[in-house]
């Protein structure tokens, strides 16, 4: 893995799961990881409640786009992460290749996205102490 990991969420439109794993990721690895999210079959826009829920714990991600997934995003990408949808992705050598299986918030409201906006949050977390730990500060 690069100096600086990057991460890949990909869910079928990337409206919903895909965008709320890369915010959790950029909000709580900070620049320590370089994040993309695609889909397969991008949405015209990121799913409303998905934005609420961010929205409630200070992340917000109503200007982002679903974005088409390239052979690129994935070649570029050390970890590619589907999100329990069947997608797939080129498969690279030297790639590790992870399936979160998360519900799908497609057509829900911000109160079934809450928990699956939650769950995101701690497959995150448990993925930045694999590849991004924070270092301890050096002493003087």
């Amino acid at each position: 893995m690069s100096e600086k990991p990057s991460v890949l969420f990909v869910c079928v439109h990337n409206a919903g799961r895909s965008q709320m794993a890369a915010a959790w990721l950029s909000h709580l690895a900070g620049d320590r990881v370089e994040v993309r999210s695609a889909g397969s079959d991008p949405g015209g826009n990121v799913n409303p409640a998905a934005v609420e829920a961010m929205r409630e714990v200070g992340i917000d991600i109503s200007a982002e786009v679903p974005k088409m997934l390239t052979v690129d995003a994935v070649r570029e990408s050390d970890v590619c992460i589907t999100m329990g949808c069947g997608d797939t992705c080129p498969v690279f050598p030297g790639k590790r290749y992870l399936d979160w299986q998360l519900e799908d918030p497609a057509g829900r409201g911000v109160e079934a996205v809450r928990p699956i906006r939650d769950e995101i949050k701690k497959l995150v977390e448990g993925l930045i102490a694999e590849i991004a730990p924070e270092k301890p500060e050096a002493t003087a």
